[in-house]
């Protein structure tokens, strides 16, 4: 599919789609922090500093909330109103389903997606741009050179990533990933894992991510740094999923951070990849904006590159390069919200 393209309005059934949980399983989860925060984006719910601060003293984690009725909430200390308020949310949590992230396929679904971020288009061009730190490497690297092989050893045994099954492509994708990975902890001496078919539970939507890059805090603590999509050839459809998976990721850090770690600002970034194995997209996510990469970034996956590998060298050269910029960059900035802000920034006025 074009950059111009968009969904079509029916599409075919992807192994992502089994039943869809309600929100309550994701709040059944939460810490007593997290539980707080999710609150406090509920603006209709009205409820103030000294409301949330009952839950803190109270110890309410999302399964006592799920489980309070308007007496309970009251005998923590909550008055009357949010009482009822919070009695009633509980029960809407209970009912709310979400969306599957391979539901979100059809035209109105891209342009409601688009409007989330304030883009009135039809096309992902009309996502505005930036422009990434990259990293360069050397063409004698030895993560380059040994993934340059392992996709000639994938070639030879599979065949071409052109019209491949779901399987392959993420074969194809995994050996970029991991080679990325490989250089990224190289050069930043940071903790950097990847997790294929991770489970992401946001507010709106869930389900399992083709590859989730995560920056490793300490042995119980991660933060999601960089999504991956998968898809055969339409493209829009990718994008949209991608921003989705983003949106509940950046959820996630954010009911994640402690207390001590938390700030009044919740700005945040992270990066997303949507990618056929051939063709690599890459997206910068914002609460705010979202954005894209205008260049185009191609590694060819042909049977022609067992005889001369030039080409892919050379190719996958600069989708590594981006991706090691994009992990390099997100694990060493500052968790200051206003430096990753001005950091956004910085991309976004480079862009051609």
């Amino acid at each position: 599919m074009s950059e111009q393209s968009t969904p079509a309005s029916t599409s075919t059934t992807t192994t992502e789609e089994n039943p869809t949980p309600t929100l309550a399983e994701a709040v059944r989860k939460f810490k007593t922090d997290e539980l707080i925060d999710f609150l406090r984006k509920e603006e209709d719910l009205e409820l103030d500093d000294d409301d949330l601060e009952i839950f803190r003293k109270q110890k309410v984690i999302g399964r006592d909330f799920l489980n309070s009725t308007k007496q309970d909430f009251r005998d923590y200390g909550l008055k009357g109103g949010p009482a009822k308020r919070l009695a009633d949310f509980a029960k809407e949590v209970k009912e709310k389903k979400l969306r599957a992230y391979s539901s979100y396929k059809t035209r109105k679904d891209f342009e409601g997606v688009m409007r989330k971020f304030g883009i009135d288009g039809k096309n992902i061009k009309k996502i505005p741009s930036f422009s990434p730190e990259t990293e360069k490497i050397e063409d004698n690297d030895k993560e380059l050179q040994y993934c340059i092989n392992h996709l000639k050893y994938i070639m030879s045994d599979l065949g071409s990533a052109a019209d491949s099954n779901e399987a392959l492509r993420c074969e194809y994708i995994s050996t970029i990933l991991h080679a990325s990975l490989h250089i990224a902890r190289r050069i930043t001496k940071k903790r950097i894992s990847l997790e294929p078919e991770f489970e992401i539970i946001g507010d709106e939507a869930t389900g399992r991510v083709d590859f989730a890059i995560k920056k490793v805090l300490d042995t119980l603590d991660e933060e999601l740094i960089c999504i991956t999509e998968g898809k055969q050839s339409d493209l829009a459809k990718g994008y949209m999923q991608n921003i989705m998976q983003l949106e509940s990721s950046y959820h996630t850090n954010t009911r994640k951070r402690k207390a001590s770690e938390a700030f009044d600002d919740k700005f945040d970034y992270l990066y997303g990849i949507v990618s056929t194995a051939t063709d690599w997209h890459f997206i910068m996510y914002t609460p705010e904006k979202i954005y894209r990469t205008k260049a185009t970034y191609n590694v060819p996956l042909a049977e022609d590159i067992l005889e001369d590998d030039a080409e892919l060298c050379r190719n996958l050269k600069k989708v590594l390069e981006v991706i090691v910029g994009l992990l390099k960059d997100r694990v060493n900035v500052d968790d200051s919200p206003a430096i990753k802000r001005a950091r956004t920034e910085q991309y976004i006025k480079k862009r051609k």
